[in-house]
């Protein structure tokens, strides 16, 4: 029976046939890069392949290995598919659970959630196959945030302040998605926080270009024009109560092993949770990556400490 990590093969998983294959595809490497530089034994596996007409399943079991790090986003790899056929496969794997990794993957359910028990979050209306202005015009104040329910990476979400807005932001995303949900919108700055092993790192200020309603794809993955505030620019009060919300919600959803928390703080001062992240990027113009650095962790360093705590969590150290 193998003791540690360094005695294990890591199955390093990306890919996958989501919106985000383009995002996984440049993590998925990185992270291998990483391990295999902290003299682990990894083997790579593109989920489903370039084509997404492989088997997941036989692509698993003809790949010998003993714990996997999930590195892909949106689809099967953040909604508990995966994380589901790895367990029945006995294999151990980084990040949460398949009914943890479900919950926080559908933002409407989500909410529900958290409204039931008291995390804050944006008033929202939500819809199943279909999206009725008139009743968002009726119930809301522009502007408001359209999102597709189950897509990460702010793929599909726009920002609406008239009709002609709210007509074309709910048919993008219903282009991803049958579940839409339309949030109010909280005016005022965005902070990201990642959560490892249970310890929220500091908290990264977001501050897109003027030229971006929102810190959208574009802004994550491709502009070099978004601004990371790090420190945040909060007070120590207000960012330990950011730290401490951030946790509450990750771990209401039964979230384990890492993640990121999204929030926003009103003019008035109050954090709202946007939503919680249970893989979140690993390229190089990721947030976790950001966090873990600013507090000394180059990035081998925290890829080695995720699969360690995917490791330990099955009691294998």
């Amino acid at each position: 029976m193998l003791k540690t990590l360094k005695e294990a093969v890591i199955a390093v998983i990306y890919g996958g046939r989501s919106a985000e294959r383009e995002v996984s595809m440049q993590s998925g490497p990185l992270v291998a890069e990483g391990l295999r530089s902290k003299g682990f034994q990894v083997v790579e596996v593109d989920l489903y392949g370039a084509d997404g007409l492989l088997d997941p399943i036989v692509q698993l079991q003809s790949v010998s290995f003993d714990v996997a790090f999930i590195a892909l986003h949106g689809g099967e790899g953040e909604d508990g598919r995966v994380q589901a056929l790895l367990e029945m496969l006995g294999k151990p794997y980084t990040g949460s659970s398949p009914l943890a990794c479900g919950l926080a993957m559908d933002k409407v359910l989500t909410k529900r959630f958290w409204h039931g028990i008291g995390i804050p979050t944006p008033a929202y209306l939500s819809f199943v196959g279909h999206a009725d202005a008139d009743v968002i015009e009726e119930q809301m104040s522009y502007p408001v945030i359209v999102k597709p329910s189950r897509e990460g990476s702010t793929i599909g979400i726009n920002k609406a302040t008239n009709r002609a807005e709210l007509d074309e932001a709910l048919l993008k995303a219903l282009e991803y998605d049958s579940d839409v949900l339309v949030e109010e919108f909280v005016d005022g700055p965005e902070f990201t926080i990642t959560i490892i092993d249970d310890v929220a790192y500091p908290p990264i200020g977001l501050k897109p270009a003027p030229d971006h309603k929102l810190y959208d794809y574009e802004a994550k993955y491709i502009a070099d024009d978004t601004e990371y505030l790090l420190p945040c620019g909060l007070n120590e009060d207000d960012e330990n109560e950011l730290q401490m919300l951030a946790l509450d919600a990750y771990r209401s959803l039964g979230c384990s092993g890492w993640g990121r928390v999204d929030v926003m703080r009103d003019q008035a001062g109050v954090f709202w949770v946007l939503e919680v992240n249970t893989a979140p990027g690993m390229t190089s113009h990721s947030l976790v990556p950001m966090a873990a650095n600013y507090v000394g962790i180059d990035y081998a360093s925290l890829v080695e400490k995720i699969a360690q705590s995917a490791w330990d969590k099955v009691g294998r150290n």
